[in-house]
C-alpha cells in the first residue's frame, strides 16, 4: 500500500453512500480521484478539505483498486467564491477546462500554479472576470503546447504591422497577410502587446497589466476562439 503526501486543489466533489465523498484533486503530479470516508459527517476532519476549490495538504493512501484520503490540512478555501455567484460561475468555467486537460501521472506543476493564481485573482480581487479568464486561457494553451507565434508574421515573417491574429495558423499576421485570412481577427497594438505579455511574463505576474474595455473585447474573443479550436470543444460560460 503506497502513501502519497501532496499539496492539491479539489476540482470536483460528489456524494457517495451516506456520509462519504468522491473528490478529484489536482496535484503537481497529475489528477487523482479519491474517496473520503465520513467527509460529510458534521464533525469530520475531512469536511473542510474536501470542498470544491479547497487548496490543502493531503495524505493519500493507495488501496487495492482506488485512492483514499487519510488526512488533510486546508491552506486556502477561497471563501469569496462561495458567496458570489459571478465569481463561482467563472471559477467553475475554468475548472471544467482544467479537468479536461489534466490526467493521472502528469507533470502538472505549471498548470496547477496557473490555476491557483487564477482562482486567487477571481476570489481575492475585484479585477474584471472576463480579463482574468482571457489571460488564463491564453497562458494555459501555451503550457499545453499551443503557443502562438508572436515574433513575426506567420506567412511572410515581417515584424511590422502585426495587427491580425490567425486562429487557424496559430499567431500573428501582418496587415497584408491578415487580410487574406478570412478567419483572422484584426487587433490593436495594445492587444498585440497584451498577448505578448501573457505569454512571456513571469508566472506570478501574468495578470499585472491594464487593458481598455475595447481591447479586452478583442482579447476575450481571441482567447475563446483559440481555446475552442485547439481543444476541439466549445466551452461556454454557464
Amino acid at each position: 500500500m503506497g502513501i502519497i503526501k501532496t499539496k492539491g486543489i479539489i476540482l470536483s466533489e460528489s456524494n457517495m453512500n451516506d456520509f462519504d465523498k468522491m473528490v478529484t484533486i489536482l496535484t503537481p503530479n497529475g489528477k487523482i480521484g479519491c474517496s473520503a470516508k465520513g467527509a460529510r459527517k458534521p464533525k469530520s476532519l475531512l469536511m473542510a478539505g474536501t470542498q470544491f476549490l479547497c487548496f490543502g495538504d493531503y495524505l493519500i493512501y493507495e488501496g487495492a483498486s482506488s485512492y483514499h484520503i487519510n488526512s488533510c490540512e486546508t491552506i486556502e478555501v477561497f471563501y469569496p467564491i462561495r458567496t458570489d455567484l459571478d465569481k463561482l460561475k467563472y471559477a467553475s468555467h475554468i475548472t471544467k477546462i482544467i479537468n479536461d486537460v489534466t490526467y493521472e501521472n502528469q507533470n502538472t506543476y505549471k498548470i496547477l500554479q496557473l490555476f491557483l493564481n487564477t482562482i486567487y485573482m477571481i476570489s481575492e480581487t475585484d479585477e474584471n472576470l472576463e480579463f482574468i479568464t482571457s489571460v488564463f486561457k491564453i497562458r494555459l494553451l501555451s503550457l499545453l503546447g499551443f503557443t502562438p507565434r508572436i515574433k513575426d508574421c506567420i506567412n511572410c515573417h515581417t515584424e511590422e504591422d502585426l495587427n491580425y491574429f490567425s486562429i487557424k495558423d496559430n499567431g500573428f499576421k501582418c496587415k497584408n497577410c491578415g487580410k487574406l485570412d478570412k478567419g483572422a481577427i484584426q487587433i490593436s497594438e495594445s492587444t498585440n502587446s497584451a498577448i505578448r505579455y501573457i505569454l512571456l511574463a513571469d508566472a506570478k505576474k501574468i495578470f499585472s497589466f491594464k487593458i481598455s474595455d475595447e481591447n479586452l473585447k478583442e482579447l476575450n474573443l481571441i482567447s475563446k476562439l483559440y481555446l475552442n479550436e485547439k481543444l476541439e470543444k466549445e466551452y461556454k460560460l454557464e
